[in-house]
């Protein structure tokens, strides 16, 4: 597989990245005909944006040296059928099966990732799993955070970005799983829906609210 290069040199590295797996900056420079200085500068701003990292790796006698790879965050900039594949699954899911069964599929699956995801948080304060539910979603491509409401009982869960956003325009169903799943996954709560992409919001948010003992 070849990637063709591009004259922009910060999409050249992260696509030479994607084709090779990982390279030192000595070896990137020469593709792109800059000096190695120039190049750990590019590799240090590709750092601080999230897009790749590096480790040292000794290969022979002499000091070690850096290999660079792309991190999931990079990896994502390249565009794949995932999103194209998912909506033919459910486009025929729909035409060949009766409604309530399409919906009892993704109720099952939404409690298996819930389960997945109270595994991850497991019996930690409710501030702490939220925190750590909102790494869970970012690390799925979800830009998520969580903040406390202004009621100061409360939180939101905002998410700026969503990964299933092109499947939901097509699928709004797909919405009332995420908001199923969010409530499987803290069953201690009262969550409720307060922003949605869908009807115009600039984020989806959802309140958390503990429960009274």
């Amino acid at each position: 597989m070849s990637f063709p290069l591009h004259s922009n040199t910060r999409d050249a590295v992260l696509a030479l990245l994607l084709e090779h797996g990982e390279a030192e900056a000595s070896n990137l420079a020469r593709t792109q005909c800059i000096s190695v200085q120039a190049m750990r500068r590019q590799l240090r701003s590709l750092a601080e944006a999230g897009l790749v990292e590096s480790s040292l790796c000794s290969s022979g006698p002499g000091r070690p040296s850096n290999r660079w790879r792309l991190t999931d965050l990079g990896r994502r900039r390249f565009p794949d059928s995932s999103d194209r594949f998912a909506l033919g699954l459910l486009e025929s899911m729909r035409a060949a099966l009766p409604e309530e069964t399409v919906h009892e599929l993704l109720n099952r699956q939404t409690e298996a990732k819930a389960i997945r995801y109270r595994d991850h948080l497991g019996a930690e304060p409710l501030p702490q799993r939220l925190e750590r539910l909102a790494e869970l979603r970012r690390e799925e491509g979800y830009a998520t955070y969580c903040d406390p409401d202004e009621d100061g009982r409360s939180w939101r869960l905002q998410e700026l970005t969503c990964s299933l956003q092109r499947i939901a325009e097509e699928f709004p169903a797909v919405c009332d799983q995420e908001l199923l799943l969010i409530r499987r996954t803290i069953p201690d709560c009262s969550v409720e829906r307060v922003h949605w992409r869908l009807e115009g919001g600039h984020t989806c948010g959802f309140r958390i609210t503990p429960l009274e003992s």
